[in-house]
């Protein structure tokens, strides 16, 4: 957006005043309507497939342990290379040619398994397929905003309402999810989430806001120089690295605790589909809260007092999973209990560990930054499935929950010894992130 001209004369220039509010902004309300769609229907698959192996293939721990590892390998191996792709292109292209792959792949599966052509096999290469595309996504997404906003004091903002969609969707999507599955079977559940996708292709196909190019470098580049080009500024900057490793373990033990849980749920406690779906929304009702009061702790508290207790909060969810117990209102009690603590805690400190990673980090580097966060953050998520599968094999899911449960308990020291923690203030652009190398 253009800044307004000033008139002439030193005396009657006015400082300027605060950025409009992105109601107002309508290319963002265009994208984040978008989004907002094809994130309730991808909560709705992030249940419907499970439950597609669990209730239709009859999996064990391990087998829906490799299947969310075949979601979410492609983090691993694929981030890096394609967040030095997307700082050198245009995003907006890259984004409507993943979500046109999701939909073709999602609505695949209700498709093969109405003519009986579904199998596990192929089920895992789908979820590989969708993977691949939602790496190509995401990275491109977290690099689109600050060219979409461009003003970075409304990147808070921006990152605020985004994450309330997200915690929306995670409260209605899981209810959704489970009356769909009882209803019409959990592989036809997914094709909601093949629309949302086309929706979402329509709504990034009518913005208006141009984006430039990326400057060519001055000289040839390699691959393998801007990767570590990349990974240098992640791990050589005492904050993106200490919000790295915190987040890698975060997410290795939650994936665990959510893929033991399913099945905990669906055969040791004998829940419905819709009871785990009824489980998965109320808790997420957190995660809107976290949202709507992000703003107030932030303004409350100091930026790494915040980021202290929303992540404590987060660590302490799972030991409720394994503690639940007694009549069946105390065990859906302290089921939505400990996922609620997760939504709530991830909810604020989202919206404070994104806004932080964009302020500081240059846009030549936003794609590269944001690829090596998602190869740390999901590259523990797909290993935290297939690990919960063999410690249930070894000690049954009971008591795989509990060491999950220890274990992320036991986090609470790095984060109260976490650099982030020191943050009094968001700084104010690429240049304070100085202090921090």
């Amino acid at each position: 957006m253009a800044e307004p001209t000033a008139p002439t004369g030193a005396d009657t220039a006015k400082p300027p005043g605060p950025p409009r509010s992105l109601w107002h902004h309508r290319d963002f309300m265009v994208f984040w309507t978008g989004e907002a769609l094809s994130l309730y229907g991808t909560q709705i698959t992030n249940l419907a497939l499970p439950l597609t192996a669990v209730l239709v293939f009859d999996v064990g721990a391990e087998q829906l342990g490799l299947l969310r590892f075949a979601q979410l390998a492609p983090f691993l191996g694929l981030a890096l290379v394609f967040g030095v792709w997307v700082d050198r292109v245009r995003k907006r292209p890259v984004m409507l040619g993943a979500n046109l792959v999701r939909m073709v792949l999602i609505g695949l599966v209700p498709l093969l398994h109405q003519f009986d052509l579904l199998t596990l096999p192929l089920l895992y290469a789908l979820a590989l397929g969708v993977g691949v595309a939602t790496v190509l996504f995401d990275v491109s997404w977290m690099s689109y905003v600050p060219v979409l906003v461009r003003d970075r004091q409304s990147l808070l903002e921006a990152n605020s309402k985004l994450n309330a969609t997200l915690s929306s969707a995670d409260i209605a999507g899981p209810g959704l999810a489970g009356t769909l599955v009882s209803a019409f079977s959990a592989p036809f559940a997914m094709t909601a989430n093949a629309v949302s996708y086309a929706v979402s292709v329509v709504s990034l196909m009518v913005i208006r806001t141009p984006e430039p190019v990326p400057e060519a470098p001055a000289e040839k580049r390699r691959l393998r120089v801007e990767l570590l080009e990349g990974l240098r500024w992640v791990f050589g900057n005492r904050w993106l690295r200490a919000i790295g490793l915190v987040g890698c373990a975060c997410n290795f033990l939650l994936t665990m605790v959510q893929s033991l849980f399913l099945l905990y749920a669906v055969r040791d406690k004998d829940l419905s589909a819709a009871a785990v779906g009824f489980v998965m929304g109320a808790a997420a009702v957190g995660g809107l809260l976290g949202a709507l009061v992000s703003g107030k702790v932030v303004r409350t508290l100091s930026v790494g007092t915040a980021y202290r207790v929303s992540v404590s909060v987060i660590f302490l969810g799972p030991l409720l999973v394994p503690a639940a117990g007694g009549p069946r209102w105390l065990l859906l009690g302290m089921f939505v209990a400990s996922f609620f603590l997760e939504y709530f805690g991830s909810s604020v400190s989202n919206v404070l560990i994104v806004s932080l990673r964009q302020t500081i980090t240059p846009q030549h580097l936003m794609g590269r930054m944001t690829a090596a966060m998602r190869m740390l953050l999901y590259g523990g998520g797909a290993l935290g499935g297939p690990v919960g599968g063999l410690l249930a094999v070894a000690a049954g899911l009971h008591g795989a929950l509990w060491i999950a449960g220890l274990l992320s308990a036991a986090m609470l020291v790095p984060i109260l010894l976490s650099p982030v923690g020191t943050l009094r203030a968001m700084p104010t652009g690429p240049e304070d992130s100085a202090v921090a190398a």
